[in-house]
């Protein structure tokens, strides 16, 4: 998808250095997937306590993989 957007040149620059991404799209694509990650991460965290599980870790963790 292509769009036009004024951005805060202050911001962009900022953002770019620190992050030291080198391209203003690579930062919003960047920006994007970071404000995705963050929203379902939210989501998951809203589930806890939601889903019901049996199991013992303890043996998971130590059994080998079959």
């Amino acid at each position: 998808m292509k769009t036009t957007v004024e951005l805060n040149d202050d911001l962009v620059q900022e953002s770019m250095q620190l992050s030291h991404i080198h391209t203003p799209e690579d930062l919003i694509r960047t920006a994007l997937y970071e404000f995705l990650r963050k929203l379902k991460k939210r989501e998951l965290a809203a589930m806890r306590g939601t889903i019901h599980w049996e199991g013992d870790l303890d043996q998971m963790r130590t059994s080998p993989n079959e």
